[in-house]
């Protein structure tokens, strides 16, 4: 059933938003990852990943998080996204939460260990993984971070139970792995 509801939201992001409102459809991608997406600096204590890892990969995500309204209030269901190296589909993200390679097939989940708030965005976040499968990009990661998130927050208002709803949402992926 999750799988079967993150195909239906990432073909919704393929289509251009089905589902989304007006507002949400025009927001673009991501910022390109940049020098700056390196290590550590210039980010809010909480979301420093510990030292003795080093980044593995920095990656651009676009979807949506889809909502479900539950007792008359939104309550986020899953993300959905693509994950981008260089322009090129490199990863899935869905509901764990967990990112797959569709290059190698190995992926990973991950708890969040810290949050931080951002005003008309969902929350920037450090992630721990609890789970490493297969051989490849994903397999050994240790820490996934999500910075510079625009977009995704959950729809105003309220809601009829069961209803579910879309935002776009981007957000740049760093993905480390314990240092040799």
């Amino acid at each position: 059933m999750i799988r079967k509801a993150l195909l239906l939201a990432i073909g919704a992001v393929a289509l251009g938003g089905v589902g989304c409102s007006s507002a949400e459809q025009s927001q673009g991608p991501s910022t390109p990852v940049t020098q700056e997406d390196v290590g550590n600096a210039g980010l809010p204590p909480p979301l420093e990943v510990p030292a003795r890892n080093r980044l593995t990969s920095s990656l651009d995500g676009s979807g949506v998080q889809v909502y479900q309204c539950a007792k008359g209030k939104w309550t986020l269901l899953q993300p959905a996204a693509t994950l981008t190296e260089d322009g090129k589909p490199v990863g899935l993200h869905f509901k764990g939460p967990v990112w797959v390679s569709t290059v190698d097939g190995s992926e990973v989940g991950a708890v969040p260990v810290a949050t931080v708030n951002r005003n008309g965005a969902i929350p920037e976040l450090l992630l721990k993984a609890n789970q490493n499968q297969g051989q490849g990009m994903f397999s050994k990661v240790t820490y996934v971070q999500r910075l510079r998130t625009t977009g995704g927050v959950a729809p105003a208002g309220s809601c009829t139970d069961g209803s579910q709803q879309a935002t776009r949402y981007s957000a740049v992926y760093r993905f480390w792995s314990a240092a040799p």
